[in-house]
Formats: structure tokens, sequence, C-alpha cells
């Protein structure tokens, strides 16, 4: 009944975009990739939003807390709207009507950026019901949901399947692989490392962030600082560049729109710990490239206690003994004075291979025994990296024991009564999440 339901919703959505589209002249940029789809979306969308009527998924908003990237919930972004319960017949109703006055009226926006989500094959594809794209950008080919692709290249096939209802592809060069760009020829590409149309260069890092020259086919477009802790978190702002430039803006209103770009909940985000800590709340999600970068920035700062909490990398299927293992091996112990894991595959494989390489471990079955744990060993000065994916690990559960000001909860993910919901169940708890 869910799945018939579901369609009939996915059906009367698509007609309305269609209709929107039909009535209304206005461009719609996509993101699809293995990682960085949220970052990127979010970057190109407030970089924009100066200059252009912009229409996002914007969690401040009252978007409930989960990406709105799966084929029922993408053309809620369209209209402005929440996800209603697929069994709640009367909300969906006045939604309907509610779309139907939108497509009659005005529609003030300029520019809808949306985010496209797969975990199975055919998924990408199936946008194509009601989504026609201007543009497509393509952040990362990069495992991801392993357990229902064959390989890399199936991986590939799948994001790349947004070239059939797109007009113009833009491609991270540094993160999409020679063997797999066959179907981009004549794209738009962006890159630090890799030759690329958009490239950052002369990239220095300091305390406050980084400090970069953005570079379009060679010629110089714009300088401009910008406050993150990765190289990795750069990507967007380039890819907003990218975009600032192809959709007109000067380079004037590109940096504009760049200062406005805010820190992403779970990604990267500096928050004040215990003990005058720091915490670098890396919490949304895990893939072995993500962990990877996000050790590099914990290595690169000083300290006089480093932790790193790490958590599963689901959905790797066969791949995931091999690519916890990498991750322990990773694990430094002249950088590292504590490594604690949480869930089945980061406890049986990347714990053993991190205390073979002479860190002290701790392992734990839940983000709280995590959490209570660190809270007991953190020292003044402490920098406390933490990373997981979602299920059985819940990795951002271990920051909430860990912040100097409970207030700051709000900046966590996952928050909100059904996400703290489904942790308890998780876990086995009956009421509360921490």
């Amino acid at each position: 009944m869910k799945h018939f339901f579901k369609r009939i919703v996915v059906s009367i959505l698509g007609w309305q975009i269609c209709q929107l589209r039909r009535k209304h002249d206005f461009l719609v940029i996509g993101m699809v990739g293995g990682a960085g789809k949220t970052s990127t979306k979010l970057a190109i969308a407030q970089t924009l939003s100066g200059s252009l009527r912009v229409r996002y998924e914007n969690p401040r908003a009252g978007y409930r807390e989960s990406n709105y990237n799966e084929i029922a919930s993408v053309p809620q972004v369209f209209f402005g709207h929440g996800m209603p319960s697929l069994f709640s017949p009367l909300a969906w109703l006045r939604l309907f009507i509610d779309n139907a006055q939108q497509i009659r009226g005005d529609y003030p926006f300029d520019v809808v950026v949306v985010e496209l989500g797969t975990n199975r094959p055919g998924q990408i594809a199936a946008f194509q019901k009601y989504l026609r794209l201007d543009y497509a950008v393509i952040t990362a080919i990069v495992p991801e949901h392993m357990e229902y692709f064959s390989d890399m290249q199936a991986v590939a096939d799948e994001e790349f399947s947004v070239a059939k209802y797109s007009d113009k592809l833009v491609y991270s060069a540094d993160f999409v692989a020679p063997e797999y760009r066959q179907p981009l020829q004549g794209a738009i590409s962006y890159a630090i490392k890799e030759p690329a149309d958009y490239r950052l260069t002369n990239v220095v890092h300091s305390a406050a962030g980084y400090e970069c020259d953005a570079r379009h086919n060679g010629r110089a477009l714009l300088h401009f600082n910008h406050e993150a802790m990765s190289e990795t978190q750069l990507y967007s702002v380039l890819a907003a560049v990218a975009m600032g430039n192809e959709l007109g803006l000067t380079p004037a209103q590109i940096s504009d729109g760049i200062a406005t770009i805010t820190p992403v909940s779970g990604r990267l985000r500096r928050l004040n710990g215990i003990n005058n800590s720091l915490i670098i709340d890396d919490t949304y999600n895990a893939l072995p490239e993500a962990v990877k970068a996000g050790l590099k920035v914990l290595y690169r700062l000083k300290a006089p206690q480093k932790i790193a909490i790490l958590g599963n990398m689901n959905e790797l299927g066969t791949m995931s003994p091999q690519a916890h293992t990498e991750i322990g091996e990773l694990c430094d112990p002249k950088q590292l004075d504590l490594v604690v894991t949480i869930g089945p595959d980061a406890n049986k494989y990347l714990a053993p291979a991190a205390a073979a390489k002479g860190c002290t471990v701790k392992s734990f079955d839940t983000p709280y025994e995590a959490g209570e744990y660190v809270k007991s060993q953190v020292k003044r000065g402490a920098i406390i990296y933490a990373k997981g994916s979602q299920n059985k690990v819940f990795a951002e559960e271990a920051i909430k024991l860990l912040l100097a000001d409970p207030a700051d909860v709000s900046k966590l993910v996952r928050q909100s009564e059904l996400w703290l919901g489904r942790k308890a169940k998780s876990f086995g708890l009956l009421t509360k999440s921490s």
C-alpha cells in the first residue's frame, strides 16, 4: 500500500513540476555524486542568492531534518513544502492545492537548486520522470552503497545517468577518475589538483581558513578567503564559483556570495567542547575518502591531546573489512592520543588495525558509552574529531556529551524528535537518547 500511494504521489508531483516549468521561466541545478552533494548544494544556493532569487532546501527555513534528495521529496523543494507522511492524505491534498496555486500565480524564483540521491541502481535515472536540469553537478565518484553496486563502474554509470535529462554537466576532476569520464565529453570541470576549466591556485592555509585564487580557463577570475578546516571543503566553494560565473554573475557578486556560505552541521564544523577543547564535528556520514580527509585535518592541527572518534562506515558491502582496516592503518600514534571506535565493523577491523600501529584504542557499541568514556579522558585544550555513518553509529550523540554549551546541541545533525526516536530504538533505549 505504501509503495502504491507513493507512486500516485510522485506522479501528481511530477506533473505539477512539469506544469510549473511550462508556465514560469527559471533554471534548475541538480547535485549528484557519492560525497559532497549537500555542502555543494548549499554553497551554490547561498552564493547565487546574493544576486538571484534562489529556492533550495534550507534547514533553517523549516524543512524536517533530512536531505530532500529522494524521488518523492525533491518536488517539495520546488514548492517550498515540508514532507508529509505518506499516510496523511489530507495533508497531501492541501499540498497539491497549494502547488496548483503556485503554478497559476507568480513564481518568484530565478533558480531552483536540488540534490538527487541514490542507494540502488536506477534511482538517478528515475528522476527523469519529472526533472529537466539545466545544470547537473557531479561532485564525486567514490564507493557508496556498495552492497547494491557490483563495482565502481556501476557506481559511475548510476551517477552519470543524470546526463539523460541535463543540458550541461559540471564535475569535479579531482574526484571523478579519468577512467570514468567518457560520458563527460564537453562537460565543465573544476578542480584543485587536476587540470580543469575552473581551478583554485595559490591555496594558502592558516588558522583562519584558506586564501585562494580562482581561475577560469587559465585566467584570473577572483581572489577570496574562506573559513574552512579542510581543503576538501573548498570544492563546494569552487563549484559555487563555477556556477556563479556560468550564470553571469560578476566576480564581485560571486565574492559577496561566497562570504555568505555558512557552516553545515556535521561536516567539519567547529564546536566548543568541555575543558576548553575543540570539537571537529564531521558526523553527518562517513565514506573512506572523507574519513581520510578528516584525519589529515586533525593531524595538521596542534594540541596537547588529540582524540579521534571513528564510527562504522556503513553500506560498503564486501569492501567494508578492507576499508575499515585501511582507516585503522592511517591512525598515527604520534598524532593520536586516543582512538575510540563505534559500531561492528569499526570495532572488528578498524580498532585492531589502529592498535597494531601503536594507538591506544577503546571500542564501544553505542555513541553514549563512547561519549561518556571520552568525557572522562578529555584534557584541557584537546582536539576531538568525530566521524561516522548513521545507523548503528550516530556519533553526534557522543559529541552531545562533550559540548561546553548544551545549547550547541541545536548545531548537531539529526536532533529532531523523529531522529531521536530512531536512535533510542536503534540502541534499545526506552526514553531519552543521551
